[in-house]
């Protein structure tokens, strides 16, 4: 059992002073960041003389995730996944990014906020659920996993056909407009190959293409929503944060959306598209109980 610690949800009262110097004070332990009066320490390297300059914004993400320093073939599939989410053109995460700014101009925070909360199950969460669902599906496995095609089809056929009986989608299938084909996915699957760290997750995935027609009846694109998900899960990083780093990526790209809105403005124009065309229709009440309550709240045992 994990003995209960600083950060962890069982951590017991109390438990920060007992990690102390043995003086009384409170200890809060960290590999991160830290400073003294005449340096900054990173991962434990000096910030100054051997990261600044020296380590890629990519790298030490990876690095400041896992604290556990990336491979250059881990460091270019990462990089490869930021790229391949970072913008994907007036999406509603852009969307309001542009209006919040428009709103509220003193507060590029804010305008980013905004598009950052909305990566959700339908934009950039897909990242997060494909790569879960495909560990789930490695994690349950029992025995050793497949070593040939064949044997990683017949795992995903199996898959694709519980999660249809159960009436559930199975993540990273389909795009809304790539419909023949995203092509964000063979790119990201070739890199790994080409560095070496083409895994099991990846491997489930490319099968799930392979096989799902067979219980879907249709031919359904793997998203590269998905792929990186399943290449993030295979470069060993911490699975609850997937989708921070999808939204890691976004944000590189919603700056982008706000460097653009400086300069060639659109917000304004999609404020008053929806503005000047409303169209006024009679209320519609929603019938009582539509959505799970009831007429009026009962008393309570």
């Amino acid at each position: 059992m994990t003995r209960p610690g600083p950060g962890r949800p069982d951590a017991t009262p109390g438990q920060g002073e007992r990690d102390g110097a043995g003086d009384g004070r409170p200890g809060y332990p960290t590999a991160l960041g830290a400073s003294s009066p005449t340096a900054i320490t990173l991962l434990g390297h000096d910030l100054a003389a051997d990261v600044m300059g020296e380590v890629g914004f990519g790298e030490l993400a990876y690095w400041l995730a896992t604290q556990r320093r990336p491979s250059p073939g881990q460091v270019r599939v990462f990089e490869a996944v930021l790229a391949a989410l970072a913008d994907h053109g007036f999406t509603p995460t852009a969307i309001v990014t542009r209006l919040t700014y428009l709103s509220a101009p003193d507060s590029v925070q804010g305008a980013l906020a905004a598009g950052l909360l909305g990566g959700g199950s339908r934009f950039l969460g897909v990242t997060e659920d494909t790569g879960l669902f495909l560990h789930d599906v490695l994690d349950a496995h029992e025995g050793p996993l497949p070593t040939d095609e064949a044997g990683w089809d017949a795992l995903a056929l199996a898959t694709v056909t519980a999660r249809r009986e159960s009436g559930r989608f199975v993540p990273g299938l389909g795009h809304h407009v790539h419909k023949q084909g995203d092509p964000r996915t063979p790119r990201l699957m070739a890199i790994a190959r080409e560095e070496g760290v083409f895994g099991p997750h990846l491997e489930l995935f490319a099968a799930v293409g392979r096989v799902h027609p067979r219980v879907l009846g249709r031919t359904l694109p793997l998203n590269g929503a998905g792929v990186c998900g399943a290449a993030l899960a295979d470069l060993d990083l911490p699975l609850p944060l997937l989708r921070g780093f999808a939204l890691l990526a976004r944000t590189a790209g919603l700056i982008g959306q706000l460097a653009e809105e400086l300069r060639h403005p659109v917000a304004n124009d999609v404020f008053l598209s929806v503005d000047r065309n409303n169209r006024p229709v009679d209320p519609d009440p929603y019938p009582a109980g539509e959505f799970g309550g009831g007429s009026a709240p009962g008393p309570r045992p």
